[in-house]
């Protein structure tokens, strides 16, 4: 009981110090996107939620979630080939998720809790450390090397283990420990190109990694942890948010000139057609976007933080072939080839290791 309440102040600690505990959730609405608890273990388990989900459930999402977000992967990089607009594409994506979970709760998909002042700062909080995330990202990346930046954000597992120990004094089984090492390492091989770093820049790209971490690990404990929000009800109580802070950095780095100049050069003969084409380009992103943010969330929820900053590690060797195979970017060499493998390898013990974590949580 005593390391129940420990584990309760130390995930609200993490975002907003040690003010009095939240009030509790309304779970107990089957109506909304997953009150219908089928495949949620009961609340009072002690167990970790992704240790008694069903394997097929978190299979599905997981595979939803990897779909998606390498489909968008590639999409993004259509769209920024076109738009040099980061900041801009990350508003237009927390926007059309604000928009689309707005239309789902008119739509009775999910119903919003009852949340006090301390729920709302804590949701406050989340949105400025997602935004913050993506500042630090790009910042590092304009202060290091793209290999450099890539093999620092390929560390996100191990800081992930890191938060979970100290901060939630929680231990994954000892093979889980060791497939993180190729994986890691892997996603290292497949990056290998020209290092090139400041000390700034290598403390600004480290910080991006604990922050990165940190707002993984955050989002699940908002939806397992003593809030038990479901994930629809947070993207749409962070969505709005993030998208106001996403477009203040874009008008504040200037972007909104770049967009419309942009798009003045696209529709230089005033064709109707070709303005369209461009609009739908723009919603589709944004579209695919929505739909990968709820995959994203659920799947955090469901599977585990440290199995989504795994599954980026193999989205990144995953792009790397695609990268070959559909852009012609780049020839693959004998030590992308092995990371790739290292990456595949280490994915399937990591996945094994869980498997029977997860069936040795249910013998008990």
């Amino acid at each position: 009981m005593r390391q129940s309440e420990e584990r309760e102040e130390a995930e609200l600690a993490l975002l907003s110090g040690n003010e009095d505990s939240a009030s509790n959730t309304d779970l107990d609405d089957l109506d909304d996107l997953e009150a219908n608890r089928k495949d949620e273990p009961p609340a009072t388990s002690n167990e970790p939620v992704e240790y008694q989900t069903p394997t097929a459930t978190k299979f599905i999402w997981v595979t939803c979630y990897f779909g998606f977000s390498m489909a968008l992967t590639i999409y993004n990089k259509l769209v920024l080939g076109s738009f040099k607009a980061p900041w801009l594409l990350t508003c237009l994506h927390t926007s059309f998720s604000a928009l689309g979970t707005f239309i789902m709760l008119q739509m009775g998909y999910f119903k919003l809790s009852t949340l006090g002042r301390r729920e709302h700062l804590i949701l406050v909080l989340f949105s400025v450390l997602f935004t913050t995330n993506i500042a630090m990202s790009n910042l590092s990346l304009s202060l290091v090397s793209l290999a450099f930046f890539q093999i620092i954000r390929n560390m996100v597992p191990l800081f992930t283990v890191l938060i979970y120990r100290v901060w939630f004094s929680r231990t994954y089984a000892t093979g889980t420990y060791l497939s993180l090492i190729p994986i890691v390492v892997g996603a290292g091989m497949c990056t290998v190109g020209d290092y090139r770093a400041s000390v700034i820049g290598l403390l600004v790209s480290l910080l991006g990694v604990i922050l990165a971490a940190v707002k993984t690990v955050t989002t699940n404990r908002i939806m397992t942890g003593s809030l038990s929000m479901p994930s629809m009800e947070l993207l749409f109580r962070m969505a709005p948010l993030a998208a106001v802070q996403s477009l203040f950095f874009a008008i504040i780095s200037g972007e909104i000139p770049i967009f419309l100049h942009a798009m003045s050069e696209r529709n230089t003969d005033g064709s109707l057609v070709r303005t369209l084409v461009t609009v739908a380009f723009i919603v589709g992103n944004g579209l695919l976007a929505f739909v990968l943010n709820i995959a994203s969330f659920q799947t955090n929820k469901i599977a585990g933080a440290l199995t989504i900053t795994v599954a980026g590690n193999l989205k990144q060797a995953i792009t790397l072939a695609l990268g070959i195979i559909v852009f012609a970017d780049f020839t693959i060499n004998v030590l992308n080839g092995l990371g790739i493998f290292l990456v595949l390898a280490g994915c399937a013990c990591f996945s094994k290791v869980e498997l029977d974590s997860k069936r040795r949580a249910a013998a008990k």
